[in-house]
C-alpha cells in the first residue's frame, strides 16, 4: 500500500485532506454493504482513467456507471487506435493555423491529445453500423452501451486492440454486464454518426438506439430494486454536467413523482470539480444544496474536492484499490 501510505502521511490539509476523507468514506460505504455509482464527465476515457476504473469494476467496487456519450465511445477509440493517437504537450501555444493543420490531418484534439478520425472513429463506425442495421431490420432496440457490449463481446474488434485489454473499462463493464446510464448520448461522435445514418436512410427507425427518458426509466427501476437501508447507493461524481446531473435526480423523482418514499436517499456523495460556487452554477454548488432538492440527507457523508479530476481520481481510486 505504498501509494495509500504516502497519501495518508502527506495529504493532511485542505483539498488534500478532503481527498483522504472522501477515499476513506468510499471504502467505509462499501464495507458497510453499500453500492457505488461513478459518474464520468469531461474526457476521462481519453485521459485513460480506464486503467483504474476497469480494475474497480473487476473488484466490484462500482456497481453502476453514468457517463457522457463521449466517455462511452472514447474508451473504445483508445482500445483500437491508441498507437495512432498524438500528444500535443504545447497545446496552449497552438495558433489557429496549427489547429487548421490538425483538422486537415483528421486529428481531433482534446486538450493535449489528438484522436485520429480514420483509425478510431471510422473504424468503430464500420463495426457499430452493422449492429445498428441488424437491430433496425429485426425491429429491436438497445441502449448505446448495449450495442457496445454486443460489439466488444463478439470479438470483432480484437484484431485492432492496441492497449492491454485489461485497461479498457468498457471491456471490463461488458464482461460484467455492468449497468450503464448514458444521458445525452446524442451529444457524441457516434450519436452524430447515427443521426446521419437515419437521415440518409441506412437506419429506418430512429428509436433503434434507446436514449434519454428511457435511460431514466431504466435507472429508476434499477435504483428501486438495488437501494435499501442496508445497502444504500453512493454517488461518486467526476466533474459536472449531465453525467452527474441526470442520474442524481432519480431519487427526488422516485419520491416526489412516484411516491416511492421508502426508497433511501443517496448514501454517500463526493464530487471532484474545479468549478467554483457562483450564482446558478450547479457544478460548483456545495453538496448541502442538494438537500433542498431531496437528493441527499442531512446525515449523508458529503465530500467535495476542488481540483483537477485527472490528478485526484486516480489517487482516490488507488486508496480504494488498496494500492
Amino acid at each position: 500500500m505504498q501509494i495509500t501510505n504516502f497519501l495518508k502521511h502527506h495529504y493532511r490539509h485542505f483539498n488534500a485532506a478532503a481527498l483522504i476523507d472522501a477515499a476513506e468514506g468510499y471504502n467505509k460505504h462499501l464495507a458497510d454493504g453499500g453500492k457505488m455509482m461513478i459518474t464520468l464527465a469531461g474526457a476521462m476515457s481519453t485521459a485513460e482513467m480506464g486503467i483504474q476504473l476497469a480494475e474497480l469494476i473487476r473488484q466490484d467496487k462500482v456497481q453502476v456507471i453514468s457517463c457522457t456519450g463521449a466517455n462511452l465511445e472514447e474508451d473504445i477509440f483508445n482500445l483500437v487506435a491508441h498507437d495512432f493517437y498524438e500528444r500535443v504537450p504545447n497545446y496552449r501555444d497552438l495558433t489557429p493555423a496549427d489547429e487548421q493543420a490538425l483538422l486537415e490531418r483528421h486529428m481531433n484534439r482534446v486538450t493535449d491529445t489528438c484522436i485520429p478520425e480514420e483509425e478510431a472513429m471510422r473504424r468503430l463506425e464500420h463495426s457499430v453500423l452493422k449492429f445498428w442495421e441488424k437491430a433496425d431490420k429485426a425491429g429491436e432496440q438497445y441502449f448505446p452501451h448495449e450495442f457496445f457490449y454486443q460489439i466488444l463481446l463478439s470479438g470483432e474488434l480484437e484484431q485492432y486492440y492496441q492497449i492491454d485489454p485489461k485497461d479498457s473499462w468498457m471491456l471490463a463493464a461488458a464482461e460484467k454486464n455492468l449497468p450503464i446510464i448514458c444521458p445525452g448520448w446524442e451529444d457524441s461522435t457516434l450519436g452524430n454518426i447515427f443521426a446521419g445514418h437515419v437521415i440518409s436512410g441506412d437506419i429506418k427507425n430512429v428509436h433503434t438506439v434507446r436514449t434519454g427518458i428511457e435511460y431514466m426509466i431504466y435507472l429508476a427501476g434499477w435504483y428501486t430494486e438495488q437501494a435499501t437501508d442496508e445497502s444504500p447507493v453512493g454517488f461518486f461524481q467526476i466533474g459536472g454536467g449531465i453525467a452527474g446531473d441526470f442520474p442524481i435526480c432519480v431519487v427526488p423523482m422516485l419520491h416526489q413523482d412516484l411516491g416511492r418514499t421508502t426508497v433511501p436517499l443517496w448514501g454517500y456523495f463526493c464530487q471532484i470539480s474545479d468549478s467554483t460556487t457562483s450564482y446558478g452554477s450547479y457544478s460548483g454548488a456545495v453538496p448541502n444544496e442538494k438537500i433542498t432538492w431531496g437528493k441527499l440527507g442531512q446525515d449523508t457523508p458529503k465530500f467535495i474536492i476542488e481540483s483537477d479530476a485527472t490528478i485526484v481520481a486516480p489517487l482516490i481510486f488507488a486508496i480504494v484499490l488498496g494500492q
